[in-house]
């Protein structure tokens, strides 16, 4: 089976996080922060390293970066953070379920509001759409930093701008960017939320909260940190305010060497490789009448490709590759907005979205499959 669905987890993993998960479970089996004994310390110290290489990955003090079990937790913990006591946020046309539910059900039940913004093909446009939705109530921005439908990139950096010119928060799904754009706080997003397992290649179960600090959070969980035991408060301190409960300790052992994948590969390197398979595929989608490319002229793409062939529906399709050995994601890919935004919520889209195992010739034999439905030959 080849593997085309990338942007929902990166498979295969790199070896070295492989072996990394398997010495978890045989030498780190305690409870890392929880005790005082050797088997704890030595887990706590194979978790710190790791939180060492996060920081620096993307720019960020260590005491800044918590771990989460995937990007949708740290999504919501910095939603619900900030806005579980009240205000207005501005989201964007391109979220996720992963932020556009949290903040549905705090206007359902805290009695927020929001507004959607509208993603354009010209950024300027885009951020303008931002800035007249901001109100005096406005606490927060939320934008993804590219669009796990079709890969659009946002203006993520203007609008960072935008959002610190009015004194809002600045919260960005990272989920699809990370290991592929090169994001850091340095960009002046104030919340980067992201995947572990995704293009940093790390196991699945594994995800990140980073913060630059100005904006405090309100906890959503509450539990053990292994600090400040004897108080029924939860500490202030970072990150263990945000880290109740047992750590995964062995995903994020792999998470680590995922990490080191990725800066032995160098980011660019690994969308350049990934941008090359979407033009072999794009070029050869082109080439057919009846298939409809979801991409706009004027904006940017990270490594993802969205398309319908004629009057197939999307499951129809990928079931067809799916058998002939190919797994790409097809339906509504848990984005209601962007599909609202795209005119396909009925159809859904075929997104093809390849790491940095794929090559060439494993495009070119999706291609001919794509050929024989796009013919008429398949299905």
């Amino acid at each position: 089976m080849i593997n085309f669905d990338n942007s929902a987890t990166t498979f295969p993993k790199p070896q070295s996080v492989k072996n990394a998960v398997a010495l978890a479970v045989e030498r780190f089996g305690g409870n890392p922060g929880r005790s005082g004994h050797e088997i704890s310390r030595a887990a706590a110290e194979q978790v710190y390293a790791v939180r060492e290489k996060a920081a620096k990955l993307f720019h960020a003090e260590v005491e800044n970066v918590a771990f989460t079990s995937n990007c949708t937790y740290a999504l919501n913990m910095a939603i619900k953070g900030l806005l579980q006591y009240g205000g207005h946020t501005v989201i964007s046309s391109l979220e996720h379920n992963s932020a556009s539910r949290p903040v549905y059900n705090l206007y359902q039940n805290r009695g927020i509001t929001y507004s959607i913004a509208r993603v354009e093909s010209d950024d300027e446009k885009t951020v303008n759409n931002f800035k007249q939705l901001i109100n005096s109530d406005t606490k927060c921005m939320i934008c993804t930093a590219a669009s796990n439908v079709t890969g659009q990139i946002t203006p993520y950096k203007e609008l960072a701008r935008l959002a610190h010119e009015r004194g809002i928060a600045f919260v960005c799904d990272c989920a699809q960017a990370s290991g592929v754009l090169g994001i850091t706080l340095d960009d002046g997003m104030d919340f980067i939320c992201t995947s572990g397992h995704k293009g940093l290649y790390g196991p699945t179960g594994t995800g990140l909260l980073i913060t630059n600090g100005k904006f405090p959070l309100s906890t959503i969980i509450e539990g053990g940190t292994g600090t400040t035991s004897a108080l029924l408060t939860q500490p202030d301190i970072t990150p263990e305010r945000f880290e109740s409960g047992t750590v995964n300790t062995v995903g994020i052992m792999g998470l680590g060497k995922g990490i080191d994948f990725v800066n032995s590969k160098g980011q660019h390197r690994i969308r350049t490789h990934e941008q090359a398979l979407c033009e072999q595929l794009l070029g050869a989608l082109e080439r057919h009448k009846g298939i409809t490319v979801y991409r706009s002229e004027g904006a940017s793409y990270a490594p993802i490709v969205a398309f319908n062939i004629g009057e197939y529906s999307s499951e129809q399709v990928t079931g067809y590759l799916n058998s002939r050995g190919f797994a790409l994601r097809g339906g509504l890919q848990c984005s209601a907005l962007a599909h609202h935004s795209l005119g396909t919520l009925l159809t859904g889209v075929v997104r093809f979205s390849p790491s940095a195992f794929n090559d060439s010739r494993q495009v070119s034999m999706l291609i001919r499959e794509i050929d024989k439905v796009a013919a008429g030959r398949a299905i």
